[in-house]
């Protein structure tokens, strides 16, 4: 099984917000990626670096993340996808924070990591494309 990555523009954060869900102005839009998750022992937060609300407090915070996107719609009958990947990217010591949406995945890897993920995911058969893809 063979993917197609869209690499995302722009560094991301994910952080570990504290206290109650930050109130997010009208005026915030969202670039290609933007995910707030709520649990009941945790708050996390996922967008562009420019992107963090002005009103969200940081428990924690990791930035200079890059995302790699698959790119169309996974069914959901599909078995691995996110194994197979972080399979190739881990023989490679290289960590990533994954993200999925009801259509696809998200693979972020710091952008220290980025050219290494995305050599592994191109030796592996997958096609990369977008900005500085062809790192």
């Amino acid at each position: 099984m063979q993917f197609r990555f869209q690499l995302l523009p722009g560094a991301y954060v994910v952080a570990k917000l504290t206290g109650s869900v930050p109130a997010f102005p009208m005026e915030v839009k969202p670039s290609a990626l933007f995910s707030l998750t709520l649990t009941d022992d945790e708050i996390s937060l996922v967008c562009e670096e420019s992107e963090v609300p002005a009103s969200a407090v940081c428990a924690s915070i990791q930035r200079d993340w890059r995302v790699l996107k698959i790119e169309g719609i996974l069914d959901f009958s599909l078995v691995g996808i996110l194994a197979r990947i972080t399979g190739v990217l881990s023989s490679k010591g290289i960590s990533i924070f994954a993200l999925s949406t009801h259509n696809t995945d998200y693979i972020l890897v710091q952008s220290k990591s980025l050219p290494a993920a995305m050599s592994a995911l191109k030796a592996d058969g997958h096609a990369i494309f977008g900005q500085n893809s062809d790192m």
